[in-house]
């Protein structure tokens, strides 16, 4: 029996809000919540308005992870598709941000560090226990936190099993931010409209070129092509006017 609501989808403008929504599980992940969240995350990379995804939960914790009692009733595939979610966070077109309250477990430490933000409160901790449950974590997550947060934290986490709170999170680079929790939500939202007001030819590229250098995959082509295309744009026009009259740029994507 499930408790709580599917994760919910948002959009208002350049912004979309992804919402997990199962509180008095910790915001537990079902098996049919990975495939709602995938579908989500299509919707909003097919929104071309839309360019920064906010990622956040209902109630005192982020989320708890996958429910490890429907394993078995996934054939076998349950690591695979919560990578897939995983992968598709970090894939997401627009930039993403992680909005932390109260606890992150399990896999959820991997969906936050998919994210290219992450704000979190005093009150965050983070443990993955899957050496503590006789699991071996999948390699997208094992390869996203050694090369975000570096091998000595990656078995800090994973081989030690050690909780971190907001204070460690911070000094290992997993949270960006810390605040305190009445000030999350209003700073999360702020952040995401700074973001959203960027020039998306020159933001959204560099997101998906930051990430191809950080894994050693840089397409060279690709990155040369991104380049010209804002060049030639009527947005960097915009963006030198709006900045020689100290005004703030609108921009079109164009």
């Amino acid at each position: 029996m499930t408790t709580g609501h599917a994760p919910a989808l948002h959009i208002d403008g350049a912004i979309a809000t992804l919402t997990l929504r199962r509180p008095k599980v910790a915001n537990r992940l079902e098996l049919s919540d990975l495939d709602v969240l995938l579908a989500h995350l299509a919707d909003v990379n097919a929104r071309a308005e839309v360019r920064v995804l906010q990622l956040t939960s209902e109630g005192r914790h982020f989320c708890s992870g996958f429910n490890l009692g429907q394993v078995g009733a996934s054939g076998g595939d349950a690591a695979d598709r919560f990578e897939a979610v995983a992968l598709a966070i970090e894939q997401a077109r627009p930039v993403t941000v992680a909005a932390i309250r109260g606890g992150a477990f399990g896999g959820a430490v991997d969906l936050a560090l998919s994210c290219d933000f992450r704000i979190g409160t005093t009150a965050c901790e983070m443990f993955i226990p899957a050496a503590r449950l006789g699991l071996h974590f999948y390699r997208g997550g094992m390869e996203r936190l050694v090369t975000r947060l570096g091998l000595a934290a990656a078995k800090r986490l994973l081989l030690a099993v050690e909780t971190l709170d907001a204070t460690a999170l911070h000094q290992i680079g997993l949270l960006d931010r810390v605040l305190a929790p009445e000030a999350l939500d209003s700073e999360a939202a702020a952040f995401c409209a700074h973001l959203a007001g960027m020039a998306p030819l020159a933001l959204l590229p560099m997101k998906q070129h930051l990430n191809a250098i950080a894994r050693g995959a840089l397409d060279p082509q690709a990155l040369a092509r991104d380049i010209a295309v804002a060049a030639a744009s009527q947005d960097l026009q915009e963006g030198g006017q709006a900045w020689a009259q100290k005004r703030t740029p609108h921009f079109t994507g164009c």
